[in-house]
């Protein structure tokens, strides 16, 4: 299995507003719903548990439903490097689904999450046979790439509050996450997870976007009030030569 077998064992079919909230499933005809509803199963995962692992072989397409993830790798020495998070309505993994391959990262819940799963052969089916699908997939691969390219721009940043305001930016993709909307439910001990920092030194980062009007700290979360201002911060920082 690509995921914890505990994971698979909890898995049940997905209730009618879970599948309301999976973006693609409105692309389909009525067969190829029919064909992905089928097959489609959801399960909880708590936090710190794998969804998948480096190494195992590939058997679902996976998407966020509610909750929090994170994709990460481990180096030769030891430490842990996490590439992006993947808030609610965020399906991953499309990439490794259509070559077959195995996992090159680990993908793990940072809080309480509900995560469903398509089988890989469904998976390939609805490629071979839905127009909306294939237009979902190209478009997800395309904004996937210059998601990888800026998270690799990122390591190369030396300042704080740049670093958070290109990770919030990211999160707030509408296209790979649609389930966000203008407010994401995250802490600042998650969000020190994803950019890499302390969370006292993301508390300021925060500090300063909000005085600057691009975002507003809730309960629970954060709330983009100028997604262009974000990303703007990132366009006119500065890397480290």
């Amino acid at each position: 299995m690509s995921y914890d077998n505990s994971l698979h064992q909890r898995r049940r079919p997905l209730t009618t507003a879970e599948l309301d909230a999976i973006p693609w499933i409105g692309l389909l005809t009525v067969p190829e719903r029919e064909r992905a509803v089928d097959d489609l199963k959801i399960t909880d995962a708590s936090a710190g548990e794998y969804v998948c692992r480096t190494g195992r072989p590939v058997t679902y397409w996976f998407g966020v439903v509610d909750g929090l993830l994170k994709m990460s790798s481990d180096n030769a020495e030891g430490r842990t490097m996490t590439f992006i998070g993947m808030p609610p309505g965020g399906w991953f993994g499309e990439g490794t689904a259509l070559k077959r391959e195995s996992y090159r990262y680990n993908i793990q819940a940072l809080r309480k999450s509900r995560v469903a799963g398509l089988h890989v052969d469904t998976f390939h089916w609805l490629l071979d046979h839905s127009i909306g699908f294939n237009r979902f997939i190209m478009n997800q691969l395309n904004e996937r790439l210059g998601q990888f390219i800026a998270a690799r721009e990122i390591d190369r940043l030396n300042n704080p509050d740049i670093r958070v305001a290109r990770s919030l930016a990211a999160l707030f993709n509408p296209v790979l996450y649609p389930g966000v909307g203008e407010v994401l439910r995250i802490t600042q001990q998650e969000l020190a997870y994803l950019v890499g920092l302390s969370r006292q030194r993301v508390n300021e980062a925060l500090t300063t976007l909000a005085a600057q009007g691009s975002i507003r700290v809730e309960y629970g979360g954060l709330r983009v009030l100028n997604l262009q201002a974000l990303r703007a911060a990132v366009l006119t920082s500065k890397p480290v030569v």
